[in-house]
Formats: C-alpha cells, sequence, structure tokens
C-alpha cells in the first residue's frame, strides 16, 4: 500500500512537469498570438492602402486566428494556475508530514482565554486547527473552527461524520483538486455576506408593472430609432430615445448603486463556491447518510450559484465605458441586470444559505478526510453508549512528533470517575491532560485519534489549565481562575450531557494550607456531577482522598529519576503518587541554591 509520503512525493514530481509543459505551451501561444496580431495589423494596414478583396479576407483570417490563439492563452493560463495550486498542496503536506508548519490559516482569529481551545492549543500556530485546515472559504473556516469549539454529541451524529469521513478518506486525488480549485479563487474581496444581505431586499422591477413596462418599451423604441436612422439617415429619434433611457435608469440610479454595492466584485468568490459544489457531484459517497445528503444539495446547489456568479459578473461591467454610454442609455442595460438577478432571487433566496453552509461543511469533511489520509496508523474511535466512560491505548498527542511522543494507556470512568494526577514540573502531567482532551475532542468530530485503540462516551470538553489575568477587566490571575472554576460547574450543573474536566494546578495564588482546602472541597463537588474529571496537582497530600472515596478516585503519577546527577523524564503514566522532587534538584544544579 502506498505512503502518503510516497503519494505526494509521487503526486509532486506528476504535477511540477505538468507545470513546466504548461508553461512551455503559453510561451509558444504567446510568440503565436503576437506574430497573429503583427499579421492582423498588417493586413488592416494593407486593406487601407490599397482596398481591393484578397486583404480583407486576410484580415478576417488573421483575426481570427488572433481571437483562437487569444483562448488558448486563457484556457492554459487556467491550467498552469490550477497546476501551481497542486504543486503547492504537496509540498505543503510533504511539510506537514514532516512537522513542519502548515502554509493554510492557523485560525489564530478564534483564539480564546475562556474555554478549552485556548488550554488545548487548537487555535494558533502550531494549532490542532493549523494541523487539520484545509479550507479555501470563508465559510469553510467558520464550520471546521465551529466543529472544534463544540464538538458533536449525538452518538448518530458522530458516526454519520466519521463514516463520510471515512468514505473521502481513500478519495485523495479529487480531495486535492476540490482544494486546488477553492484555492484559485481564494476569498480576497471579501465574504459572502453582502449577498445574503441583497437577498433579503424586497424587488424593485419584479412584480411591478410600470417599471416593467419601461424596461421592455424603451429598448424597443431604441431600437426602431436606430434602424429608423439607418433607412433615413434622420437621428432625431434616437437622441430622443437616449434621452428618456438616461432618464429612466437615472429615476431607478439608487436602487441599482445599492444593489451593485452588495453584488459587486463577488463573480471570483462565488465561482470558487460553486466549483467546490461542482466538484463534490462527484464524490463516490458510499454508504454515508452524510455525504449522500450533501452531495444531493450540491447537486442543486452549483448550477444556481453558478449563474448568480454570471449574472454577478454582468452587472459587473455596468462600470465599462461602453456599456455606461451605450448600453445603459439605449437598452436600460443596469435594469435588465437587475431583472434577471431578481428572477433568480425569487426562485433560489431561499435555499441560499444551505447551499453556502454545504460549501463549509464539504470543506471541513475533506480537511478531516487529509488528516485521516496522512495518518493511517492512527484509530477510528469507538462509541462508548452504555455508562461514561474513556479509555485509550498508546494514547498519544497529534502535534508531537512520534519519535519524541511516549504513549500511554488510559482508562477512566470504570473504576473511578476522578484521576489526581501527580508529577513534579516537567514531567508530562499538563501534556497528558491535553492528550486526552484533544484526542476526545478529535473523536467527536469524527476523525481517528492518536492511538492504538480508543472508546469513549461523548462528553462536554471543560477545562481549567492555561488562565491568565486581564489587566482591561482588572482581572488577577487569581480571580481569572476562580471564573474559570465557577464556569465549569455552572456548566455541569446545567446541562444532562455528561463532562470531561481538565484541571491543572488550581489555587496557585493563595497558601498551601487553603490551597490544599480548596482543592478537596471543588474535587468533592465535581464528585456530585455526571461527569468525569482530570486533577493534575503537586499538592501530594490530595493523594490520600483515593482512602477517603474508594471507587470514586484514582491516584496516578508521572515520576522523575535522578541517576548519575541528571534528571531524567520517562512519561510514562503510572498507577500511585510521584515520589521524587526535582525543584531543590535543578535549582543546585543552576547553583542557584
Amino acid at each position: 500500500m502506498q505512503t502518503p509520503t510516497a503519494f505526494y512525493e509521487e503526486s509532486l514530481k506528476k504535477y511540477s512537469t505538468e507545470l513546466e509543459k504548461l508553461k512551455d505551451r503559453s510561451l509558444l501561444v504567446s510568440i503565436a498570438r503576437l506574430a497573429s496580431f503583427v499579421a492582423l495589423a498588417w493586413s488592416v494596414w494593407k486593406w487601407i492602402q490599397q482596398g481591393g478583396t484578397l486583404y480583407p479576407i486576410f484580415t478576417a483570417g488573421f483575426g481570427v486566428l488572433f481571437i483562437v490563439f487569444i483562448r488558448i492563452a486563457l484556457t492554459l493560463s487556467d491550467k498552469k494556475k490550477l497546476a501551481e495550486k497542486l504543486v503547492y498542496l504537496c509540498s505543503n503536506e510533504l511539510d506537514i508530514l514532516k512537522y513542519k508548519p502548515s502554509q493554510f490559516n492557523n485560525g489564530v482569529s478564534f483564539t480564546g482565554n475562556d474555554d478549552y481551545t485556548g488550554d488545548l492549543d487548537i487555535f494558533g500556530p502550531n494549532s490542532v486547527f493549523h494541523l487539520l485546515n484545509r479550507t479555501t472559504t470563508h465559510h469553510g473556516t467558520q464550520a471546521l473552527a465551529g466543529l472544534l469549539r463544540q464538538s458533536l454529541l449525538q452518538p448518530q451524529a458522530i458516526e454519520e461524520q466519521q463514516q463520510a469521513v471515512k468514505t473521502l478518506n481513500s478519495q485523495k486525488e479529487l480531495r486535492q483538486l476540490i482544494t486546488a480549485h477553492g484555492l484559485l479563487h481564494e476569498e480576497k474581496e471579501g465574504n459572502l455576506h453582502d449577498v445574503s444581505a441583497w437577498l433579503q431586499w424586497p424587488p424593485v422591477l419584479l412584480g411591478r408593472k410600470g417599471p416593467n413596462m419601461l424596461r421592455l418599451l424603451v429598448p424597443a423604441f431604441n431600437i426602431g430609432a436606430i434602424i429608423f436612422y439607418i433607412a433615413t439617415g434622420n437621428y432625431l429619434l434616437m437622441l430622443l430615445g437616449y434621452f428618456i433611457g438616461w432618464c429612466v435608469i437615472g429615476a431607478f440610479a439608487k436602487q441599482i448603486n445599492k444593489q451593485h454595492a452588495m453584488l459587486g466584485k463577488k463573480q471570483s468568490i462565488l465561482d470558487q463556491y460553486a466549483t467546490i459544489l461542482k466538484l463534490f457531484t462527484r464524490v463516490d459517497k458510499g454508504n454515508s447518510a452524510l455525504l449522500q445528503r450533501e452531495q444531493a444539495t450540491a447537486t442543486e446547489a452549483h448550477q444556481a450559484i453558478k449563474k448568480l456568479s454570471r449574472l454577478s459578473g454582468l452587472f459587473d461591467q455596468r462600470i465599462n465605458m461602453l456599456v455606461l454610454l451605450f448600453l445603459n442609455g439605449y437598452f436600460l442595460y443596469d435594469l435588465q441586470c437587475m431583472y434577471s438577478l431578481e428572477k433568480w432571487k425569487a426562485t433560489n433566496k431561499d435555499r441560499f444559505a444551505k447551499w453556502i453552509d454545504c460549501v463549509g461543511a464539504i470543506e471541513t469533511l475533506n480537511s478531516f478526510a487529509t488528516f485521516a489520509y496522512n495518518n493511517p496508523s492512527y484509530y477510528w474511535p469507538v462509541l462508548q453508549t452504555s455508562g461514561v466512560s474513556i479509555s485509550g491505548k498508546s494514547l498519544a498527542h497529534p502535534l508531537i512528533p512520534s519519535s519524541e511522543c511516549v504513549a500511554n494507556d488510559f482508562t477512566m470512568g470504570v473504576e473511578e470517575r476522578l484521576v489526581l494526577v501527580t508529577g513534579s514540573n516537567m514531567s508530562g502531567k499538563t501534556t497528558f491532560l491535553r492528550t486526552v482532551g484533544v484526542n476526545l475532542l478529535l473523536a467527536q468530530c469524527g476523525a481517528p485519534v492518536c492511538a492504538a485503540s480508543f472508546t469513549f462516551t461523548p462528553m462536554n470538553i471543560l477545562s481549567s489549565i492555561r488562565v491568565s489575568d486581564s489587566l482591561q477587566e482588572h482581572t488577577s490571575y487569581f480571580m481569572a481562575e476562580l471564573k474559570r472554576l465557577k464556569q465549569i460547574i455552572r456548566h455541569i450543573q446545567q446541562h444532562e450531557a455528561p463532562s470531561l474536566v481538565l484541571i491543572d494546578e488550581i489555587l496557585r495564588g493563595t497558601n498551601s494550607e487553603d490551597k490544599t482546602h480548596g482543592s478537596e472541597m471543588f474535587i468533592k463537588k465535581l464528585l456530585q456531577y455526571n461527569s468525569l474529571t482530570m486533577f493534575a496537582t503537586h499538592d501530594l497530600s490530595l493523594s490520600v482522598l483515593e482512602k477517603e472515596l474508594p471507587g470514586q478516585l484514582s491516584n496516578y503519577c508521572f515520576e522523575s529519576i535522578i541517576r548519575d546527577g541528571e534528571l531524567i523524564f520517562d512519561y510514562t503514566l503510572q498507577r500511585g503518587v510521584a515520589k521524587n522532587r526535582n525543584a531543590s534538584f535543578l535549582m543546585q544544579k543552576m547553583e542557584i541554591i
């Protein structure tokens, strides 16, 4: 079976070769186009200079040839741009497989400090989002971020998502084409919020008899006036018609300008969405119910959005001088465009939001399927519907290179509902909390996880790991931490669904006796609710709770070893309580004490 690295290297070689060939062909076509233009100019000059019947034929022939070469050049340019994007994608995937940063958006704008997304490094450079993201549209990026902020909790929804990702996993060439075509039109001109606003505008022409009669009668009058001028040489009717035309355009100028402000320069974005939808109709949906639904939506959507794109492009032509001076005056070009757009709106406006959401769903699935393909050794998690538990073998963090990562077996919810994790600084406690949280999040997004096996009950993820103070809100670190703990308690009180609570070293801003008492009370509070908790701490005195709360709390630890004057960490999770202390040893070694 071909490895992901081998596939991307082979594809990179293929697309690079294709790109070089397209560049050579483009150069030849450019030379031929220039030659045909020179020949066209020569034949026109000879025709003017000498007349006759031969040079008009040459002029027509060279003109056709010039137009043909322009069309060929445009086609080659499109193919070249696509090949460049495919080369870029293959290079980027190879970099990601080497744990180098992806060139896609890292989602730093979604970063928050008041929930698990900040604690688990979900957004930002070298984050989970950065690893997953293959979206090219605003809605795709928002959909992926939204799923990572609030993963699926219903078993059926998770299973459907997982089946869809599995089915897309093997369709690597088509997935790359979807991403590459999306990158061709990169959403630089803004998102489609203006189009959504336009859809809510009442019609100006559609269903209104007076304006529609003007839209038809004025062009009809002007066509007659032009024919009359050709037949008689009298242009007075043409001038009158031109004046009437501009009076009508002037009467609707406010509505025209407002609608163009909302729809102007949207053709590229709409083309991007339409192309993604069209390519998705070619996906083999297999037995995936989710892919079947999204493909049905894509099938009905891509042609309609392509038509809106074309109409938007035609509307943009109103700023062309020829259109402005001639077509508007004689044929009410702006009104004809507005009428066509309003007809499209009347037919499709109720389905547009669904179509755009479909693009977001496609790009989200594409991102997870690429992640799954790039990590064939990862395990497809299994839902556990009875009880509340989470269990993994060889569980590791997907953001840590496999050569540097130590995997651990872990089960919670069968023998206990709260795990107390002790260990010295740098021993791996916090990383392990994040490992469990990130893999649960991936599982609830329908993705494979970094483990040899993984079963889970769908749970809300709550955490207090990385807490920061706020000068703007006049909030100290200690108060920020208390607010986060209050937020956790309120959430599990108000929601019936079980939660996974990840806590790292709380109450650092108080004395040790107060900290121990507060931590103990908080642990007992958490045990009253439908939740599983991982509680990392340096406070070894809390370990006595294992005897006080049998069947509810267990002690685990990460131990450090001092050997031959060196501090060694094995990052292996063990049952029991940490014994070694490394702070004084390190201070001595660094000659601090």
